[in-house]
């Protein structure tokens, strides 16, 4: 079964990456840390890791898309409630990211997102299991 789930990124200047995320509240693991790649921490089960384009290609069959011009991935992260959405929305977009649309409220899910520094697509949201329809109904 599956332990860990590490999701890879292509980023444009390491650095800025690092700085961006770590306004948003995010750990990094010095253990694999370089100047090539990090491995932010996002709980003790999934990790992102930011490589600079040159490092992510080498593990890559296909060229790098550009994820300001073309969506290679839409990374979803679940919230504890609906303020900790819009707060990680804020930090986001005052830390250089920017939003692509206006909050979504689905009455049992509310969610927001963001592109970070590369424009990878951030989704964040909150689930009120309470409040889920009713299997079967319509």
């Amino acid at each position: 079964m599956v332990k860990q789930v590490f999701v890879n990124l292509p980023v444009g200047d390491l650095q800025a990456s690092i700085r961006f995320f770590t306004q948003l509240g995010f750990r990094f693991d010095p253990n694999f840390t370089d100047d090539t790649a990090t491995c932010m921490l996002v709980t003790d089960h999934i990790m992102v890791m930011l490589l600079n384009r040159e490092k992510f290609q080498g593990f890559s069959p296909n060229p790098i898309s550009d994820a300001s011009q073309q969506t290679e991935v839409m990374i979803a992260l679940a919230m504890d409630d609906r303020r900790e959405v819009d707060d990680l929305v804020a930090k986001a977009v005052a830390a250089g990211g920017s939003t692509y649309n206006e909050p979504q409220d689905h009455g049992f899910m509310y969610g927001h997102g963001f592109q970070d520094l590369d424009g990878h697509v951030w989704e964040v949201f909150y689930m009120d299991q309470a409040a889920l329809p009713a299997e079967g109904a319509e």
